[in-house]
């Protein structure tokens, strides 16, 4: 696949994202995130906090950007460790999720 994206540094040196498939967003990388593109409707972030509590993944970060109210959106969560491939497939069974992914840096 070819994704389309947009980064800057600051001054501290550390590189961010701003733009993922033309939505406006900002995250830093680290080491493990888990990308979600999903429609941007209520409930969303609370039963994906809610499952990755459950699977004891803790939120270290979560930054969402959208197209516009009800669109297409984004997520890139950076979480403190690995996500099991068991979590991943309960992502995306959430109703309005239409692909998530583990990324590692």
């Amino acid at each position: 696949q070819t994704r389309e994206v947009a980064g800057t540094v600051f001054s501290n040196g550390i590189p961010r994202l701003i733009q993922i498939k033309g939505i406006d967003m900002d995250a830093q990388f680290s080491p493990h995130m888990i990308y979600v593109t999903n429609e941007d409707k209520p409930g969303f972030i609370g039963k994906l906090g809610t499952l990755l509590g459950d699977a004891k993944v803790n939120i270290a970060s979560f930054n969402l950007g959208r197209t516009a109210a009800g669109g297409d959106a984004i997520a890139l969560v950076e979480v403190d460790g690995p996500v099991p491939d068991a979590v991943l497939a309960d992502i995306r069974k959430i109703a309005v999720v239409r692909q998530a992914k583990a990324l590692v840096f």
